[in-house]
């Protein structure tokens, strides 16, 4: 069975004939059919994925050069449209939509000859920490069943975690890639807001969505963001400013100045493990030549409130559309008046967790408290950009914890909107700001669950959070495998 290592391997793998497209398809789909209790996919293409891994290996016979993507397995989150597919954001709203048109990151990966597999669950609209709030049932965690997978890009965390395609995307709105990162044990990077197109990207909040992806290894990571990323003309936010070639530049030497928060590091909810095993990690940074100082930030616990206040909002508006009348979920209760009509759609259509952020949203846009609310929120999103703008004058890399604690149990926090809010305290800051940032795995906590850390650059540096992970990181994990 063929095990992935990375896009640079497999494809060596078949320039020397060991295997074929069609052939490593057919073993990813056998994997993913003994898997399915995991829950990790809502659609697989099997007949589609089959015929263009034979069009491909037809190709390459015939002497084509490959494309940068050739034959890469890949799994796309039920956020992300796909011509003539079905896409519904894990959603009753949208069960059976089909797309009439692919997302910019889509055509960029199948252009390059990647393989799309099949379409991954998630937490509806994006919403949740943990993937218990999609209409399709939970995602399992595939080192332990009882837990959950993090949210909300849960199935693609799983399908790369128990090997069921080679890397995948996701959606990273709060910290939705870089925490079910971790409690995967593998890699999850958010690149810059604007970096990756979002056009066909199903959205939540608007200013501060991103696609991001999933993998094992940094060089797969860079690869896919260099055939991604770049400016489109659907998407006016994407940036115009030039793509590296981040594959063809991780090898580096470089020493670098590395900052982290000290109140998250002492964060009373942080487990002391995690605390213990970042600490440990710092300090072999600095073994290695590279500076490593703390520093202070007075708005950690601003964080949350400001980010549900502005995501909850900017939902609130992007999911008007949702009326079940041009599309959509319609009520078999038509009701007395259009009032009725639009009420029992939305209310039917829509999940629990969805309608409680679509509630907070209007209530901080509404009469009287916008200013209180909306406004003054997004005058500390401000201050913590700037402030951010401030630490890296002087640093080239922050790191954090992702979450404060392991993967938790189904059920453990579900009644709890609070505490769940709170899990993303340590992610919600770089989306705040519009900073790229990775998580990658450190070690593996007493519960026998792994935990990593995050490290986050300035917008548009995501070349030095791809060099620090190859290089910096990779010999870490090696010493202490």
């Amino acid at each position: 069975m063929y095990q992935h290592r990375s896009i640079a391997a497999f494809h060596a793998g078949l320039g020397q004939g060991s295997y074929s497209c069609e052939a490593i398809v057919s073993g990813y789909l056998e994997k993913i059919n003994r898997n399915r209790h995991l829950n990790a996919f809502i659609e697989v293409y099997e007949a589609e994925a089959h015929s263009r891994a034979l069009a491909l290996d037809a190709e390459r016979s015939g002497g084509k050069p490959m494309g940068k993507l050739h034959g890469v397995v890949l799994g796309i989150k039920d956020v992300l449209c796909y011509a003539g597919h079905t896409v519904s954001a894990g959603s009753g709203m949208l069960k059976g939509f089909r797309s009439a048109y692919s997302a910019t990151a889509i055509e960029r990966l199948l252009a390059e000859d990647a393989i799309i597999i099949g379409n991954l669950n998630c937490d509806e609209f994006a919403m949740g920490s943990s993937n218990e709030n999609s209409a399709y049932g939970p995602v399992l965690n595939a080192l332990d069943e009882s837990r959950v997978p993090g949210g909300s890009s849960g199935g693609s965390a799983v399908a790369v975690q128990a090997g069921l395609c080679m890397v995948s995307l996701g959606s990273d709105t709060g910290g939705s890639v870089r925490q079910p990162a971790d409690f995967c044990g593998i890699l999850g990077m958010k690149p810059s807001y604007g970096r990756i197109s979002r056009h066909g990207l199903i959205a939540y909040a608007s200013s501060f969505d991103q696609i991001g992806i999933f993998g094992t290894h940094a060089q797969d990571l860079a690869l896919l963001l260099e055939v991604m990323a770049g400016p489109d003309a659907f998407d006016s936010t994407a940036s115009q400013a030039p793509v590296p070639s981040y594959s063809q530049e991780l090898e580096t030497s470089r020493k670098f100045r590395i900052a982290y928060f000290r109140q998250a590091l002492e964060h009373p909810a942080l487990d002391p493990d995690i605390a213990r095993g970042i600490r440990s990690f710092m300090d072999w940074l600095k073994t290695e030549g590279h500076q490593v100082e703390a520093v202070d930030v007075d708005f950690l616990d601003h964080i949350v409130p400001t980010y549900y206040i502005l995501t909850t909002a900017e939902a609130s508006s992007n999911l008007s559309r949702y009326d079940g009348v041009r599309y959509g979920y319609r009520s078999p209760h038509a009701g007395e008046n259009l009032e009725s009509f639009y009420k029992n759609n939305r209310s039917e259509g829509f999940g629990k967790e969805v309608k409680r952020r679509i509630m907070l949203g209007s209530f901080v846009l509404s009469a009287g408290y916008f200013d209180a609310y909306f406004t003054k929120a997004q005058q500390v999103r401000q201050q913590i950009y700037n402030n951010t703008q401030l630490i890296f004058k002087d640093f080239d890399l922050i790191l954090s914890p992702v979450s404060p604690t392991t993967a938790f149990r189904f059920g453990e926090k579900s009644e709890d909107a609070v505490s769940m809010f709170l899990a993303d305290i340590f992610t919600v800051f770089a989306n705040l700001a519009g900073i790229p940032g990775i998580s990658f795995p450190l070690a593996k906590h007493p519960n026998g669950m792994p935990f990593g850390v995050q490290a986050m650059t300035n917008q548009m540096h995501e070349l030095s959070l791809l060099q620090f992970v190859h290089s910096t990181y990779l010999r870490y994990a090696m010493m202490n495998s």
